[in-house]
């Protein structure tokens, strides 16, 4: 505490200790929720069993003794599903809005591709985020349907083939419908109809039951999402990207499943409303059941590789001769917080700061308001930095202050240690007499940089969860925000302003293993900042700049109260 130096071993520390809880609670082992109730408690049929078969094929027959979907190709003769989607052109059809690309299969009425049109896959790319996918590989598809004991696709014939007026839709206005229709032999017709909007990354999946079988019709409606558990690209230490499964209940508003869960557990979960989702790092996927409604939250692993979560609805009776409707809203797009928190309650929680959430989203909001009057992402860092650093700049004041009182002390200390020896009772006694008597709190140089460490934690997961800051462009070679700096430039800049607010003190320390430690400690703290984004890296430096004006005013002010700054 006689100079700033080791603070900031204290909070290289603390930082790292805290990005490792993080990780641990992103990858680690999750505490298994009991299952709330099962199945046979409420009589909820089941959803499509799972089997292999080949996508330009009928799907094997479901069975409704089973929580599962229908499988893509897994065959040995089997190409990816998205080369038998471009050949099976009479199975799938393609939907395009000014939002969203999407390939709906037919058999089943599910939604086996989405590209987000305004999210390209890397800066400045014509190719766009794939978010929904095909291919076995990095399967992830949405399958809805009807199940039960009259529902279409738990018919032990096959899922239902629905048929369409054409095999390209395109949205023109501000609303497009695209109705899918089914009939049975038996007198029971199925309208599925997907219903876009403009500018809307959502959804709404609407069915209309009619009835005229000549007995009552009993069915529930299913939402599900299937992913491979297969490792895929990811993250790191310095950036945790979850990729894995969550939900939502009444009780718990957001809710982690990782892969790890679902073959440890089988979720069995009811609830009013909720919803169940995939997440990725920029990007959710959710179904929306009605949220007046009781609905049955499940998941499971088919074919060891494959991970399923999805709700099942309350059952209806359509009775002969009358019509019935049942709904569902999907989401799939990006993580937009505004978007989500109306959608569905914690589906804005996606957006996962993780235990400083209460920190983050409060600066988020300041960073997106300051962004939309100086619209520049990276002008906006500055600007939070400056609002920041200078709301604690009394603290600032404070710490240094205290430094310099703790410095002016040396003397005194060493006259105290001449006295008393070995003896650290009496030691420690007149060194506390000593501190009431010339006013100084040991602890006053702990408190500003303990207090900064939140805010820098905050801003961290800030800027590696909002994708807004995805490909934001600040200037020069800094091309995207939400990355490391390609040239390493600012962790570099960061290094040398730290060596300089170093400078600024004198090294108190005698030890010489701790003077080299002190000295390299900006280069070790350089290459910490390597993996960071550059935004984050930005704000660090502007940081330290700011400090580094602050101590020389601080300092002056000092000097002018006959403080002495060195000591």
């Amino acid at each position: 505490m006689e100079s700033q130096r080791p603070l900031l071993i204290i909070g290289l520390l603390l930082v790292s200790y805290l990005l490792w809880i993080e990780y641990q609670e992103t990858y680690g082992p999750q505490p298994l929720t009991p299952p709330a109730q099962t199945v046979a408690d409420q009589g909820i049929p089941s959803v499509p069993s799972a089997t292999t078969s080949s996508i330009p094929s009928a799907t094997t027959a479901p069975s409704a003794s089973t929580a599962s979907a229908t499988d893509i190709p897994t065959s040995p003769q089997a190409q990816t599903a998205q080369a038998e989607i471009n050949t099976a052109s009479d199975r799938f059809i393609t939907v395009t809005t000014d939002t969203l690309d999407i390939t709906i299969d037919l058999v089943g009425g599910d939604i086996v591709r989405a590209d987000l049109v305004k999210y390209p896959v890397t800066q400045d790319s014509n190719d766009s985020y794939q978010l929904l996918k095909p291919d076995l590989a990095r399967l992830h598809i949405a399958q809805s349907g009807l199940v039960g004991a009259q529902g279409p696709d738990s018919n032990p014939k096959g899922r239902p083939q629905y048929s369409t007026s054409k095999t390209n839709f395109e949205l023109n206005g501000e609303t497009l419908l695209v109705p899918l229709t089914w009939s049975s032999a038996e007198g029971l017709s199925i309208t599925k109809t997907f219903v876009f909007t403009a500018d809307q990354h959502i959804v709404d999946v609407n069915y209309t039951i009619e009835n005229n079988t000549g007995s009552v019709a009993s069915m529930s409606q299913f939402a599900q999402l299937k992913q491979t558990t297969l490792e895929q690209e990811g993250g790191s230490m310095f950036m945790p990207i979850y990729r894995g499964g969550a939900y939502s209940t009444a009780d718990d508003k957001y809710v982690k499943f990782n892969f790890g869960d679902f073959e440890d557990e089988k979720l069995n979960a009811t609830t009013k409303g909720g919803w169940t989702g995939m997440i990725e790092h920029y990007f959710v996927t959710a179904w929306v059941p009605p949220q007046d409604q009781t609905n049955l939250i499940t998941s499971r692993i088919v074919d060891n590789n494959f991970a399923i979560i999805g709700y099942t609805g309350t059952p209806i009776a359509v009775e002969s001769g009358t019509q019935a409707q049942v709904s569902s809203r999907i989401y799939m797009g990006p993580k937009t917080q505004s978007v989500l928190a109306e959608i569905a309650p914690g589906l804005d929680l996606t957006v996962d700061y993780g235990i400083l959430w209460w920190l983050s989203q409060p600066l988020f909001s300041l960073l997106t308001w300051i962004q939309s009057i100086v619209i520049n992402w990276g002008l906006a860092i500055i600007c939070v930095t400056i609002v920041v650093k200078g709301a604690m700049y009394w603290l600032t004041k404070k710490q240094y202050e205290s430094m310099a009182k703790m410095r002016n002390l040396q003397p005194k200390m060493a006259q105290l240690k001449e006295r008393y020896g070995d003896d650290r009772q009496k030691m420690s006694q007149g060194m506390m007499e000593l501190y009431k008597k010339e006013k100084v709190n040991p602890m006053g140089g702990c408190f500003p940089l303990l207090l900064q460490m939140p805010i820098f934690l905050a801003l961290y997961w800030v800027l590696l969860e909002s994708v807004e800051l995805r490909h934001a462009d600040f200037i020069f070679w800094i091309t995207d925000l939400s990355v490391a700096d390609p040239y390493y430039v600012l962790p570099i800049l960061t290094g040398a302003s730290m060596w300089l607010l170093q400078k600024l003190q004198p090294m108190t320390i005698t030890d010489p293993l701790q003077q080299k430690i002190m000295t390299f400690m900006p280069v070790a703290m350089s290459i910490f900042f390597f993996f960071f984004p550059a935004g984050l890296v930005l704000y660090w430096l502007v940081s330290n700049v700011i400090t580094l004006i602050q101590a020389k005013i601080i300092y002056a002010s000092m000097e002018k109260r006959g403080i002495s700054a060195k000591g």
